[in-house]
């Protein structure tokens, strides 16, 4: 027998929590198991996922197949409907223990991911002694954006206790980790539920200040429309605060913008890169883009081109728009290409 297998599709909050679910697996002795932890951001990302489960059955017959993550929590039935699949659980049971105990044979276990209102810590042995590691500070998603689907795969927003964030990273960096990436579904909203609501840029102060051993700190994926102040400051003071921010940008011109239901125009993101500049001259800026948004012309597509140059933009993750049901932006029309 073999110890169980996990397979991540998608985000780094998807690759820390396999990392929870490893040891949850292997502490209930779980043998002979494959768990797909599936990403629902785009149809692609599905399509792959369903496509390694197939793999997965006729190379291992015999194996159980469990599948996780957002894909499963939004169409739990869907994936259950696949004759290659035995369990399927939501994105809160998959951070439960008792959800791999091998006692547990329910088909489905997906619960109300709205109805999660706390994010429990969990210290985590799966990045010991690599020199980068993921600390989770936050879940779930207060914003609707008409093109995502992923607040109804990963529920409102809530955040990690910083006492919890810091017992973590010392446990990280103890075991010979030199880089921490912080990460979350919507970073920027960090700290909106906790008491005193502290932002992420004191956070992240006070993070680095209660582990002094830490070499260097990283942050995902954050909202132009949500940095704080007190992050602007810190990246002009703190040289452990890496100068690489990615930003959510995902259009340029602004009427897409508002399609999309974003809080920023492409004044906004103009004035944030040079703000950023400004205060740390040697910083990279990299963002999202997604492509062929419903209505967009190709005179619209060249202002995010435009922007990319005029904005100074390093990097890009370019996606073609995917229309997720349930969604208002899969319901508006779209040009004929």
């Amino acid at each position: 027998m073999s110890r169980a297998e996990i397979i991540t599709f998608g985000c780094r909050l998807n690759a820390f929590e396999s990392e929870i679910m490893r040891g949850h697996a292997d502490a209930a002795a779980l043998e002979n198991a494959v768990i797909f932890n599936t990403c629902a951001v785009t149809a692609e990302a599905e399509r792959q996922a369903r496509q390694a489960i197939r793999k997965a059955r006729r190379e291992q017959p015999h194996a159980r197949i469990i599948v996780t993550g957002c894909a499963a929590q939004i169409d739990p039935a869907r994936y259950a409907a696949m004759p290659e699949v035995d369990r399927v659980i939501g994105n809160a049971e998959k951070l439960e223990a008792r959800s791999f105990l091998p006692a547990n044979e329910t088909a489905i276990a997906v619960n109300d991911i709205m109805s999660v209102r706390a994010t429990a810590p969990h210290l985590i042995a799966g990045f010991e002694g690599r020199a980068r590691a993921f600390v989770q500070v936050q879940n779930g998603c207060d914003h609707r954006c008409t093109f995502c689907i992923i607040p109804y795969g990963r529920g409102n927003n809530r955040s990690v206790a910083l006492g919890d964030i810091v017992a973590q990273a010392r446990a990280l960096v103890a075991g010979g980790t030199s880089e921490l990436v912080l990460t979350g579904v919507d970073l920027s909203s960090y700290g909106r539920d906790l008491p005193g609501a502290p932002s992420l840029g004191q956070a992240v102060r006070r993070l680095l200040a209660a582990v002094p051993e830490l070499k260097r700190l990283r942050l995902s994926s954050l909202d132009p429309a949500a940095i704080d102040p007190d992050l602007k400051r810190l990246l002009a003071e703190e040289p452990r605060l890496m100068p690489h921010i990615h930003l959510s940008v995902q259009a340029g011109h602004d009427m897409i913008l508002k399609r999309m239901k974003r809080r920023h125009d492409r004044a906004d993101i103009l004035r944030l890169a040079a703000e950023l500049r400004a205060l740390r001259p040697d910083i990279a800026l990299g963002a999202d883009l997604i492509a062929g948004f419903p209505t967009e012309s190709d005179e619209m597509f060249a202002g995010s081109l435009r922007l990319v140059e005029e904005a100074g933009l390093t990097w890009l993750h370019v996606f073609p728009y995917s229309p997720r049901d349930g969604t208002p932006a899969a319901r508006m029309l779209q040009f004929e290409r």
